[in-house]
């Protein structure tokens, strides 16, 4: 039986099987542990019975063999105090099964108690299968970031996808209304 659980400092020398996933964005240290301080009720782990991590997440609202990293963030006068997805990772053999489904909703269940209007995360343009499950859980292109994601090894920046999907305290859907240019890193608040 998978369980779902918090995050733990321990649990950063044990996520390497999910991090090492080419489309997985891979970050320092400090930056997971200034996640776990500022919005631990966003950094959640799957663990397989076995005890392995499954997959992570996190949201600035967040999850971890499979973990979600998220935050919030945003302002509410503005209408745009919102759940980010920072990372949602599993690791390769749990795929299929789920996992990210629940994270994301655990995530978008964060979101709703502290009176988010949105949930929003990036993905790389070219990752369709993310995407497209994305989609299925409701989520739409709100638009598009040019260069968002460094390239290595000589190639070209690759653009992401600004993704949304609006909570219940957004009764108008403004959120969503897909702007109808792209944007560059520079010009996201």
């Amino acid at each position: 039986m998978t369980t779902l659980r918090a995050f733990t400092c321990d649990d950063l020398f044990r996520f390497n099987n999910i991090n090492l996933d080419p489309l997985t964005e891979t970050y320092g240290i400090p930056f997971y542990l200034q996640y776990l301080a500022h919005w631990p009720e966003y950094f959640i782990v799957a663990e397989a019975p076995g005890g392995e991590l499954m997959g992570y997440s996190a949201v600035v609202l967040m999850f971890c063999m499979f973990t979600v990293m998220g935050k919030a963030e945003g302002s509410v006068a503005r209408e745009e105090w919102h759940g980010h997805v920072t990372a949602l990772s599993v690791a390769p053999e749990f795929r299929r099964l789920g996992l990210a489904a629940k994270l994301m909703e655990l995530l978008e269940e964060i979101s709703e108690k502290k009176g988010g209007f949105f949930v929003d995360l990036f993905v790389r343009v070219s990752n369709q299968v993310a995407v497209n499950m994305y989609k299925q859980l409701g989520y739409s292109v709100y638009r598009t970031v040019l260069e968002y994601y460094s390239a290595s090894s000589g190639e070209p920046d690759e653009d992401a996808y600004d993704m949304r999907k609006a909570l219940s305290r957004d009764t108008e859907k403004k959120s969503v209304i897909p702007l109808p240019h792209p944007v560059r890193p520079e010009d996201i608040e």
